[in-house]
Parts: C-alpha cells; sequence; structure tokens
C-alpha cells in the first residue's frame, strides 16, 4: 500500500467521515480523481476497517440503549432505539428467536445408511 493509500484511508475513517471525495482531497490526490478508483484495490482494507469501526463504536449504541431506558420520555427516543439496533444488528448482535420443538411422540425416522464399504 502506497502512503497516499494509506493517507486516504485514515482521511477516510477520519477526518471526512466517510466521504471518500473528501478523503481524496485530504489524501492530496488530483482533483477530478476518481475515488472508484482509488477505492477498487483497497475494497479489502476498506472492508476490514469497516468492520473495526463498526465494533469499536458498537459500545456507543448500547450507551444509546440505555439511555432511552433511562430516560424513556425524552423526545426522538423511538429513532435513537431504531438506530442502535440496527447498528448493533450489523455488529452481529442481533436478537435470537427460540423455537421449541414438541412432538406426541418421540420417534425420529431416520434416511437409511449408505452402504459402507
Amino acid at each position: 500500500m502506497t502512503e497516499k493509500q494509506q493517507k486516504f484511508l485514515d482521511a477516510l475513517f477520519g477526518e471526512a467521515k466517510g466521504d471518500p471525495v473528501q478523503a481524496l482531497k485530504i489524501a492530496g490526490y488530483a482533483q477530478g480523481e476518481s475515488s472508484t478508483r482509488v477505492m477498487a484495490p483497497l475494497k479489502d482494507e476498506i472492508a476490514n476497517r469497516t468492520r473495526d469501526f463498526i465494533a469499536t463504536n458498537g459500545p456507543r449504541a448500547v450507551w444509546s440503549l440505555m439511555n432511552v431506558m433511562t430516560n424513556p420520555t425524552d423526545l426522538g427516543n423511538k429513532e435513537k432505539m431504531a438506530a442502535a439496533k440496527d447498528f448493533l444488528d450489523r455488529a452481529g448482535f442481533v436478537k435470537t428467536d427460540k423455537i421449541e420443538v414438541k412432538s406426541e411422540s418421540p420417534l425420529f425416522i431416520l434416511p437409511p445408511k449408505e452402504n459402507e464399504a
């Protein structure tokens, strides 16, 4: 990775706040440079940094949920809850549903075994 690419990535996840055009300017690319062309060879690194960014900002989403629980009458809570939930879902902290299976007869019919040679 070149120094300019490194600066671009640092700007993209820092000062430019995710804006690739702004990150190009900050990193010193020429005006009119294609962000798509610059980003294409960096897609794996961008994906890795995005996962890291989500992971490191997950606690903010949790605190947002806790704040809603502490102050349930604050304006905008519905939107805060939706944003925090969506963020945590993307971070891999999804709500899990449990399914209980009951049967009148505890008999399971399995497929026949294949011949073992």
